[in-house]
């Protein structure tokens, strides 16, 4: 398990130094922004804790810098999305950034732009999760299990059914209750 986390560590970090690379070609680049993003922010949850702050930080920059190009940017509400997950997961003032409310409305234009979407709504159900909304999540976490595949992202789609799977089980644990 570690040597799969260290292979996740620096197949992230590559990936966000190879998107820096392009924006330093290309600095007004929606995608790269949201790619880079995403990758330091799977690069911000394997490693975890303080020193994953600074890393947080600039992926919220980049969003929003993306955001102020084409909002769009992907076109399946990718930076909304990846707003959300970051206000919710990070911690709020006076460490990080966290907030539950902005993570609602980023994520609430996360799904109007892409409602049937797996990555909108898989990350509206972890968020109702971790607010304890078990009942709604369940809404969620079933719209993203029956989202459609993306014939561009094959392993990405894998990747997140496992995680949608898991999330499913851990709420039916919890209304069974």
């Amino acid at each position: 398990e570690v040597a799969d986390r260290d292979a996740h560590l620096k197949a992230f970090s590559d990936l966000a130094d190879q998107a820096d690379q392009i924006l330093k070609q290309d600095p007004e680049n929606a995608e790269v922004m949201v790619w880079e993003a995403i990758s330091l922010s799977s690069v911000a949850g394997e490693i975890r804790g303080p020193s994953a702050l600074g890393k947080v930080k600039r992926a919220r920059e980049l969003l929003l810098a993306a955001e102020e190009i084409d909002s769009n940017a992907l076109g399946d509400g990718s930076i909304y999305s990846s707003l959300g997950t970051l206000y919710y997961q990070v911690p709020p003032f006076p460490i990080g950034f966290g907030n539950k409310k902005k993570a609602r409305e980023f994520l609430d234009k996360a799904l109007a732009q892409n409602p049937n979407g797996i990555e909108p709504n898989y990350f509206m159900a972890d968020f109702l999760v971790h607010t304890g909304d078990y009942k709604s999540a369940l809404k969620y976490v079933t719209a993203a299990e029956a989202a459609p595949s993306r014939p561009e992202r094959p392993i990405a789609d894998e990747g997140r059914m496992r995680d949608v799977a898991a999330l499913k089980t851990k709420i039916n644990s919890k209304l069974e209750k």
